[in-house]
């Protein structure tokens, strides 16, 4: 069966369970559940299946948040961050709110596009780990299962990155780091306020070598 789609968060309790059991939460805080901008937000929560969508009309849940109404907020996990999107402006339609989410959606692994790219600039995390591999290679799902067993271990600290080589967008970054195709995979550490970065080639990612490569450059 299918969850209907907003949640209806009651009290706090609620609201905060469905914040944590979540990478990536959206929460409407809507004095009027059926307001034409409640109604937007219904519409946006349709587009995006694999994000929860909550809703709360609830005055005690919109106090412990800090919300004002008719306020979305999107609270992702892996830099314990909350974006907010004021609902009042009449140009917030269902397809900006759809993109708002899209463009913060940080996960503990987020693959690299030209809409995740604004969300992780904007993280606050300093330390971005990247995996530049294949993804149509058929070693492909076992990479990631490492990648984000590692991403485990460094949440809240280093922001996970999965960069498709075939993605012509992702061409510039591949040039940055001075890779070439033939030398993939590769692993690329990099701290933003420097730009100081480490670049590992890998015949195969195993999560010893990840942690490895993660924690001398930390160090």
């Amino acid at each position: 069966s299918t969850t209907e789609k907003p949640i209806l968060l009651n009290n706090i309790a609620d609201a905060e369970a469905f914040t944590s059991s979540a990478e990536v939460a959206v929460i409407g805080f809507f004095q009027d559940p059926q307001s034409p901008e409640a109604e937007r937000f219904r519409l946006a929560a349709g587009q995006v299946p694999e994000v929860p969508f909550g809703l709360s009309s609830s005055a005690a849940v919109l106090s412990q948040y800090g919300a004002s109404a008719n306020t979305v907020a999107l609270f992702r996990t892996v830099d314990s961050e909350r974006r907010d999107l004021d609902m009042n402006d009449r140009d917030v339609d269902a397809e900006k709110l759809t993109r708002f989410v899209r463009m913060n959606e940080l996960r503990l692994v987020t693959e690299y596009n030209p809409v995740t790219a604004i969300g992780v600039m904007q993280s606050p995390l300093e330390f971005n780990l990247l995996l530049i591999t294949d993804k149509m290679s058929p070693k492909h799902p076992e990479r990631m299962r490492k990648f984000r067993t590692a991403a485990e271990l460094y949440k809240g600290k280093i922001l996970f990155i999965l960069l498709d080589s075939n993605l012509k967008t992702n061409e510039r970054v591949l040039s940055y780091f001075q890779l070439k195709k033939s030398q993939l995979p590769a692993l690329a550490i990099f701290h933003t306020p420097d730009d100081e970065h480490v670049v590992l080639t890998v015949d195969d990612i195993s999560i010893e070598r990840v942690q490895d490569f993660c924690n001398n450059f930390l160090q």
